[in-house]
């Protein structure tokens, strides 16, 4: 049986049946990869530490049930070469049309985003990936003549997006113009891993301060 594969910002689970591992975080009573591959779940779940001989007697009727660690495992450098796939043979994934693919702003341009694409489908790339375009017109579905490149991306931003065309010889183009794609995960001027809070908006959890993103609804 295959590992079951995530992708960053996929749901795991919710916190009274799980707890965060590796490469996972908690936000609002539920558990969500924070990295791209496969999902383990310990064997036997986690005891906590004896209290301290004072406290023995006030903590040993509070004791919570422990529960299981969801992790994601990152593959090892020697696994990584061009065509890695995680429980896969090694041979190289190509996006098609229509392919949902999973990458990283890179740079940003006026009229559009570069994004270098390393995830096709659940087939993760090799180092490196492939180089893809989200221009302007294919962001959002509506009012595409306001669209600013700018606000909607920027450089380090994962995002989700499909395969419209296989545009030239050295970039795919792309869209993000579904509510299912777009952003999903960001972090802000000051560093912070940030979440969203609406379709156009992530929040920083440290300072409170909200930035505006093309924004991947979860699916």
């Amino acid at each position: 049986m295959q590992t079951p594969f995530v992708l960053p910002g996929d749901s795991l689970g919710p916190t009274s049946k799980f707890r965060p591992g590796t490469g996972t975080h908690q936000h609002a009573s539920h558990l969500y990869a924070s990295l791209l591959g496969p999902i383990s779940r310990s064997s036997t779940p986690a005891t906590a530490a004896p209290p301290p001989p004072a406290q023995a007697s006030s903590t040993s009727a509070s004791k919570t049930p422990s529960l299981p660690a969801l992790s994601i495992a990152r593959p090892s450098p020697s696994d990584a070469g061009p065509g890695y796939v995680f429980g896969r043979s090694s041979t190289t994934t190509l996006p098609e049309v229509n392919s949902v693919v999973l990458g990283r702003v890179v740079r940003l341009r006026q009229r559009e985003a570069v994004l270098e694409i390393r995830v096709v489908g659940e087939e993760v790339l090799g180092v490196g990936g492939v180089q893809g375009v989200v221009r302007a017109q294919d962001v959002r579905a509506m009012e595409k003549d306001r669209v600013k490149v700018g606000e909607m991306f920027r450089v380090g931003d994962v995002v989700r997006g499909v395969v419209i065309s296989l545009g030239d010889q050295s970039s795919y183009y792309l869209s993000t113009a579904r509510n299912d794609l777009g952003v999903i995960m960001a972090t802000s001027e000051q560093g912070n891993a940030m979440y969203p809070i609406s379709w156009r908006e992530f929040k920083d959890p440290v300072t409170g301060s909200t930035e505006i993103r093309k924004v991947a609804n979860p699916v």
